[in-house]
């Protein structure tokens, strides 16, 4: 598949994730993890300013006007963006001294999962944090836990886990309660040398994945058949922004 790929941003990201586009301000917000920053790029200027969190930063979702809710290395917080102040909602006292929070997401109903990464193989989990404070263990005995989303129809979640299992996996989802179960692989990649990353679901219920160390944005459709591969001119792809987000598909990336 023929596409079109050119830089709009260099930024000289560390660790360059989890981009969400804001519909009303027709803004971009991602994070530089390693560099402790969250962005705001305005794609019609060109121009990006970046917050300084003070600590490592994973991932982000919208939280109303002028604030984001972040996740740090072991804390949830809100960033408000008027001020630049972080203020701490919930911290994690982690199984494993080398492990952290990762890639996150919002679900139709506003709850807020947000995996975590660790050295120890097993030792990273899938958590929910709730509107109401509450929070949850959702999946145990993953090692990066990355990429997350739903299919269209709300019934179906995904999940990845990055390496070593190189796998994305669809739980059956329950809209109500909050609930996964049924976990099935979708999507093994483990004969490759490309670890599949951030994911995203467009409308048709495509899959998206970025491909780690593959050069690579891949697309499976809802049964983990995979329609085709796009040539990056990065080697570590992290996330995407599916169609019909952005005026331009937009990927975040790193280099070694």
């Amino acid at each position: 598949m023929s596409q079109s790929v050119k830089a709009v941003l260099v930024a000289r990201a560390r660790l360059g994730e989890c981009p969400v586009w804001d519909a009303d301000g027709q803004q971009l917000f991602w994070v530089d993890a390693y560099n402790h920053r969250v962005h705001q790029f305005d794609p019609a200027s060109g121009q990006d300013r970046y917050f300084d969190t003070g600590d490592v930063v994973s991932a982000l979702v919208l939280a109303g006007r002028n604030r984001l809710l972040i996740a740090l290395q072991n804390r949830l917080a809100f960033l408000e963006l008027s001020t630049g102040e972080v203020t701490t909602l919930y911290t994690v006292e982690f199984p494993h001294p080398d492990t952290r929070f990762n890639d996150g997401k919002c679900d139709a109903q506003g709850r807020f999962w947000i995996g975590s990464v660790s050295d120890a193989t097993g030792q990273a989990a899938l958590y929910r944090y709730d509107p109401d404070g509450s929070f949850q263990v959702m999946e145990t005995g993953l090692t990066i836990s990355n990429g997350l989303g739903w299919s269209p129809d709300g019934t179906t979640f995904y999940l990845t886990d990055s390496a070593p299992a190189k796998t994305i996996y669809a739980y059956d989802f329950e809209a109500k309660t909050g609930t996964i179960h049924n976990r099935r692989v979708l999507v093994d990649l483990s004969q490759e040398e490309v670890e599949p990353d951030g994911l995203t679901i467009d409308r048709e219920g495509n899959l998206w994945a970025a491909l780690w160390n593959g050069w690579q944005v891949a697309c499976f459709d809802a049964s983990g058949q995979e329609k085709f591969r796009i040539a990056m001119p990065v080697q570590r792809p992290t996330a995407r922004l599916a169609p019909p987000l952005l005026p331009a598909n937009l990927l975040l990336c790193t280099q070694p």
